[in-house]
Parts: structure tokens; C-alpha cells; sequence
């Protein structure tokens, strides 16, 4: 819907808006004032058929209406057309009121002519203008396309509707008898369609209806098109509709006083009140909660009234008589205790539970689904759940929970039809998006008040605990997966280096021995020269088992302890390094590999890249963590610069532990490297 949305008129435009609504406003006194002093027989009480003053009564009624809406939109074509129809309906009582007054046998008023003629043949526009407000409402246009076109048909043929009873000449049963002279009922009647009254009343008549019925026909296409606010704004004309059906039956059924008045009153003002609540505050109450209330009061109205008429016509067939009025209102009464209060709670929650599903019940929802995700260990059938009980809280006819997975992969949980028009919800887990929550754009129950939003977030908490339970499930059991093949390619490695390397080498060792000692008697220089070999094969094969050991675990690390090793591997690299550290530091066997490697490689990177004069080396015990913090003065990291094997590996490290690694360059130059790692395990 595209707003016509300007500021609020002032001064002299506000009372340019107003004048209409105020002529509306001031004619009911006039009118009353007239009905007042008419007299209660006579040829114009017989034309008048009755005073005047309610219709302007609901004239007045809109003028105000249209008021409200164009004081706060002054350019709202709604507005102003419910200010043509309260005028319309002003003049037409005034007409009739004039009427009734200054209409004699002997004489009338001036002006009569035209006051009969407004009354008897213009007032017949009266259906064409409440058309035509229907078919612009809420927009203040027509439907657009195809549907635009058919609407300026049918207010053409509406127009040409009370054309025909303009020119209808008034004969028959259609002539006033009695008239004094000088007031002429037909000054537009053309007197060449005497004889053809009939037809051309028909005619009329018939275009008329066509109309009508095509202006409610585009009230429902409006509507199915509608969307959001506009959605809402024509639900305000429904509930409208439905109130003007139960006043009409009620008045019928209920025999109530004036109960014709009644019913015009609320069908010609109702649904104007309701059009201005839509345009000026559509939000001023639930229109999900009013239509869903007003269809229970409804069914529990008719509900009453026919146990009522029921209990009445078996009491009356049993006492074989008719009941005295104080019989028949105390039956009426009883039967209003005995099912109002019992039937309204229970269709109340009927008619909620069809129109907007179990959304009303929010304990049974949330504590349903808990439920069964604490009964289901596959991830699938968990998120399945969670589109379920969605489903069923909101009933609604589709559902998708989209979960975010590992490498790009995504797991996608579908409940019903996706229909063309659909919104998409966040599923956040500790302000982290890890998936979505996708439910029908459009319908009664896609839309939410506040307590469904807060329902819909305890539902999605609880897919989002499902959702994250399934990716830490994913990534435990891949983190199992890499831990044994990187186990299984470790213990590969040490038996191929012991089997391939050890092995040969130690046998070759004893055949030397062999040899040396078969040759030592008769050959000692040659024996001595082979003993030398071995001792050099021997050193080899010592020194291939320290780098072996060195790969396992830096044996540094076990004769000085981690800052010592520290030190000595900052000596080897020639880098300058101050150590803030405590002297007694005792750490788990795996915490101070990592803690080793990860301040290795970042001293190595300084050695490399940095071209820094110092370098200070932070270790704090935090309790529950060691924090390793290595800062040096050199050139720092260009912000433009891709990640490295070397400081992906920092993050990997860390990462393995449960812990996290940052690396940052401060605005005055240099590098901070600083690793958190938890401490799970004693010392």
C-alpha cells in the first residue's frame, strides 16, 4: 500500500478539512428542531413516513468520523468520501424533516420541490456512495489492473442506477396524492418513459444490485491480495461485517424497540468506525483477538437463543399452555446461567485453537516440546520436533528449521507446502546466527502480537539449543575422528620410523659386532677401525632417537621446565626476550606442549618477519587458564595481509584445548600474540 502521508493540516487547513464534517454536525440540531415542531398528521407526515432526525443523526455520526481522518490525513480519499456520504445522509433527514414540517395540503414551504426530489429520487445515490467507499477502502484507490477497470464499470452502472430513478416519472403507485400547487414530484422526470415506469425502475434497480454485489466481490479480492498492515486494516472491515449480522438477527429474533433504526444505524456507522480505526490506528487493539472474540460472543449468542427457543417449546408442549412473560424471562435467564459461562470458555478456546492454533496455551507448547527434544538423540528428528510444535502452536501450514553446519553444509527440516510468499526468522544461539526459522508471510495466524512473539522466541530458544546441541554433536564427533587419524598416522609414523630406520640400522649395528669380534684376535687394527664405525652408527642412531623423543615431547620442557625452554629456544633464534613469568609454574602435560609450541612458533615468526629489537614474553597463571602473551616492537602485521600456515596453526593449537588465540598490531607498531588456554586438568 503506498501512503498518502503528509503532516498533520494546521490552521487554516484544518478548518478546510472540517468544514464538511461540520455542516454534518450542525444540521442534526436543525433537524431536530423541525421533527420538534411538525405536526402528526397531515400530507407531509404521510410523505415523510417519520422524522427526520435520525438519519441525520447518522450523518452526523460520519461527518465526525471523516473528521478523524482527515485531520490526521487530509489527502485520504477515504476520508473524504465518508464525508460525502455523512452530508448525503444530513441532507436526506433534513429533506425528510423539511418535509414533515412544511408540507400542507394547503401550502408548503419554499423549496418543496427540490426537498421531495432529494428525498424521493436523489436519495437514491445513497447506495452508490457506500459502494464506492468499500471498493477505495483502505487505499483511497481502486484495485489496480483488470479489477480497476471493472470497479469504474460498476460505479458507472450505479450511476446509471439512480439515473433511472431520476427520470422515472411518477405514476401509479409511485404518484403522491395530495400535493398542494406549486409542488411538482417529477422536475426531472422525462415524460417521453410514461408507460415504461416498471422497466425502467427494474433496470435501475437491477445495476444498482449488480454494483453493490461487485463492491463487496472486490472487498474479498482486496483482501486476499492484502498483506502486513493493509491485511489487518480490511480485517477491521470484517469484524464490522460480522458485528452488523449479529445486531441484525438479534434485533429480528429479539423483537427489540425500533429495532429497523437499530439495525440501519449499525450497519451505516459501524463499518465507517471501523474504516477509521483501521486508517488512523489499525494497532489500537489485537484485530486477531477482537475478530476471534466477537465470532465466540456470536456463537454463544446463537448457541442461547436457540437452547432458549428449544426449553420454550418443550415447556410449552408439556403444560400444554402458553407461558406468562415472567415464566418466559425466567427460563431465559436460567438457561443464560446454565450455558453461558461453561459454553463461552469452551468455544473461546475452540475458536482460538481454530483460528489461531495452540498459541493461547504457551505453557503446554514449550513444555511439550522440551519434552520431546529431552526424548530424541537424532538431530534430524530434534529440529523435525521443532517444526512440528511451531506448526501446531501457530497453526500454520508450513514450517522450515534451516540449521548451519560444518564446511558450508546446511540441515534443512520441512513441515508441509512452502507457499509462495514466506518470512525468515533468525535462529540465534549467544548472538551467533546458526540458522533459520522460515513460516508463511501471509494469513490470519502468520501474524503475531506480542505475547506470540514471545512464544515464537521460547520456541525458537529451544530449536536453537537443539540446533547447537546437533552442531557440538557434529563437531565432537569429528574432533573424535581427527584425534584417532591423527593418533593412528602418529603411531604410523613411529612404528615406520623404527621399522625402517632403527630396525636396519641396530641390525646392521650387531653384524658389525659380529664381525669386529671374529677379526679382533687375528686383526686388531681392523677390528679397532670397525668398532670406530659402529661407535659413528651408533651416535646416529642416539641422535635419530632424540629427534623421535623431540617430536613426542620437547625434552627441554622436562630438563628446564617451560620458561626455560622458552629461553633457550629465544637464544637459539638470536631474538632478545624479556620473561614476566612465576616461578613456580606446574601446568598439565598437554597444556604446556601447546603453551610451547604456540610461543615457539610466534618467536620463530619474529625471528623471520618482524625485524623487532625486543620481544616480551608474558605467562600468568589466570586460575582456570594460562594467558601467554607475546608482544614485540617490530614492523607488525599489514591489515591487508592473508593468515599464514604459521599463525593458523597458533589458532589450531589453541583451539585443541578449548582455548583461543588473538593476534593483533597496535596502532604504535608491533605484533601481540596472546593465547588462552584452559587449564582442565591438575598439574
Amino acid at each position: 500500500m503506498q501512503e498518502q502521508a503528509v503532516s498533520r493540516p494546521r490552521g487554516p487547513m484544518v478548518v478546510a478539512v472540517l468544514v464538511v464534517p461540520a455542516v454534518c454536525v450542525v444540521l442534526l440540531p436543525v433537524t431536530v428542531w423541525l421533527d420538534l415542531g411538525a405536526p402528526t398528521s397531515g400530507v407531509g407526515y404521510d410523505v415523510a413516513l417519520g422524522p427526520g432526525w435520525p438519519w441525520t443523526l447518522i450523518g452526523a455520526l460520519l461527518g465526525s468520523l471523516a473528521g478523524i481522518i482527515l485531520t490526521k490525513e487530509p489527502r485520504q480519499r477515504v476520508g473524504w468520501v465518508l464525508a460525502g456520504s455523512g452530508l448525503f445522509w444530513a441532507l436526506d433527514g433534513l429533506a425528510q424533516s423539511y418535509i414533515l414540517s412544511g408540507l400542507r395540503e394547503t401550502g408548503s414551504w419554499p423549496g418543496m420541490t427540490f426537498a421531495l426530489w432529494f428525498l424521493n429520487r436523489f436519495g437514491s445515490y445513497l447506495t452508490a456512495v457506500t459502494a464506492v467507499l468499500v471498493m477505495i477502502f483502505p487505499t483511497g484507490r481502486f484495485l489496480p489492473g483488470r479489477w480497476g477497470t471493472a470497479s469504474w464499470v460498476a460505479t458507472t452502472a450505479m450511476a446509471i442506477s439512480g439515473l433511472c430513478f431520476l427520470v422515472l416519472p411518477a405514476e401509479g403507485d409511485r404518484a403522491i396524492d395530495g400535493l398542494p400547487a406549486g409542488v411538482d414530484e417529477n422536475p426531472t422526470s422525462i415524460g417521453a418513459l410514461s408507460g415504461h415506469g416498471d422497466q425502467v425502475a427494474t433496470l435501475g434497480l437491477t445495476l444498482g444490485i449488480a454494483g453493490f454485489f461487485f463492491a463487496l466481490l472486490s472487498v474479498i479480492v482486496r483482501y486476499r491480495r492484502s498483506a502486513g498492515l493493509d491485511r489487518d486494516r480490511m480485517r477491521w472491515l470484517l469484524w464490522s461485517v460480522i458485528v452488523i449480522l449479529v445486531v441484525s438477527v438479534a434485533t429480528l429474533v429479539l423483537s427489540v424497540p425500533d429495532g429497523d433504526f437499530i439495525g440501519a444505524l449499525v450497519a451505516s456507522v459501524v463499518p465507517p468506525m471501523a474504516m477509521t480505526i483501521a486508517i488512523v490506528r489499525p494497532t489500537l487493539v489485537s484485530i486477531q483477538d477482537l475478530l476471534a472474540r466477537t465470532a465466540v460472543l456470536s456463537a454463544v449468542f446463537a448457541v442461547l437463543v436457540a437452547a432458549d427457543a428449544l426449553a420454550l417449546w418443550l415447556l410449552t408442549l408439556v403444560l400444554d399452555d402458553e407461558l406468562t412473560q415472567a415464566q418466559v424471562v425466567g427460563v431465559v435467564l436460567i438457561v443464560a446461567v446454565l450455558l453461558y459461562g461453561p459454553l463461552r470458555q469452551r468455544l473461546s478456546a475452540a475458536v482460538r485453537r481454530l483460528m489461531l492454533g495452540e498459541r493461547g496455551d504457551r505453557y503446554d507448547a514449550v513444555a511439550g516440546l522440551a519434552s520431546t527434544l529431552e526424548n530424541t538423540d537424532d538431530s534430524a528428528e530434534q529440529l523435525a520436533a521443532v517444526a512440528r510444535a511451531v506448526a501446531s502452536a501457530f497453526a500454520v501450514s508450513f514450517v522450515s528449521v534451516e540449521v548451519d553446519r560444518a564446511h558450508g553444509e546446511r540441515l534443512v527440516t520441512t513441515f508441509g507446502d512452502r507457499p509462495p510468499e514466506v518470512r525468515t526468522l533468525p535462529i540465534t544461539w549467544r548472538d551467533t546466527t546458526i540458522g533459520r526459522l522460515v513460516l508463511p508471510a501471509r494469513g490470519l495466524r502468520s501474524r503475531l502480537s506480542e505475547q506470540d512473539e514471545e512464544l515464537l522466541g521460547d520456541l525458537v530458544r529451544q530449536a536453537a539449543t537443539a540446533a547447537r546441541t546437533s552442531q557440538l554433536a557434529e563437531e565432537v564427533q569429528r574432533s573424535r575422528e581427527r584425534l584417532v587419524t591423527a593418533r593412528e598416522e602418529e603411531r604410523r609414523r613411529i612404528r615406520r620410523d623404527l621399522h625402517d630406520g632403527f630396525g636396519p640400522a641396530l641390525s646392521g649395528i650387531v653384524f658389525q659386532l659380529e664381525a669386529a669380534r671374529m677379526t679382533v684376535e687375528r686383526d686388531p687394527v681392523r677390528a679397532r677401525d670397525q668398532l670406530e664405525t659402529i661407535s659413528a652408527q651408533v651416535q646416529e642412531v642416539v641422535a635419530d632417537v632424540r629427534g623421535l623423543v623431540h617430536d613426542l615431547r620437547p625434552p627441554a620442557l622436562d630438563d628446564r621446565g617451560l620458561v626455560g625452554a622458552l629461553r633457550q629456544q629465544a637464544e637459539h633464534l638470536a631474538v632478545p626476550l624479556d620473561v614476566t613469568a612465576p616461578d613456580d609454574l606446574r601446568l598439565p602435560a598437554a597444556v604446556e606442549v601447546a603453551a610451547y609450541r604456540i610461543v615457539g612458533e610466534a618467536l620463530t615468526n619474529v625471528a623471520r618477519h618482524a625485524d623487532a629489537a625486543r620481544v616480551r614474553l608474558l605467562v600468568e597463571n589466570a586460575g582456570d587458564a594460562l594467558v601467554l602473551e607475546v608482544a614485540d616492537d617490530g614492523r607488525g602485521i599489514p591489515a591487508d595481509r592473508a593468515a599464514g600456515v604459521g599463525l593458523a596453526s597458533l589458532r589450531e593449537r589453541a583451539a585443541e584445548l578449548g582455548g583461543t588465540t588473538t593476534i593483533t598490531s597496535p596502532p604504535d607498531g608491533g605484533t601481540v600474540v596472546r593465547a588462552r588456554l584452559p587449564l582442565r586438568s591438575p598439574a
